[in-house]
């Protein structure tokens, strides 16, 4: 798939938009514990990710919340708290 800087900046901007918003409302304590805060994050993550340019099929759209979905669930344990905050 080709994007031009456009698509790139936008993908940029939706990226940010997610990680802001899940940190603001959806990373509480113990999240990845409790199923419907799991949900919430999947759900967060789609909503978000369904803004992406066209040039995204069905295929790579869900491709790529798989993938986000499993980064978040891998590296942010909520409340502020995640591999890159300890790293820093």
């Amino acid at each position: 798939m080709s994007l031009t800087d456009k698509d790139k900046g936008e993908v940029k901007r939706i990226a940010r938009d997610l990680l802001e918003t899940l940190k603001r409302e959806k990373l509480v304590l113990d999240w990845r514990k409790r199923q419907q805060a799991r949900a919430a994050v999947r759900v967060a993550v789609e909503e978000q990710l369904d803004e992406l340019p066209e040039v995204y099929t069905e295929a790579a759209y869900w491709s790529k919340c798989d993938a986000v979905y499993q980064h978040i669930f891998d590296n942010y344990w909520g409340m502020g708290k995640s591999v890159y905050a300890e790293a820093s």
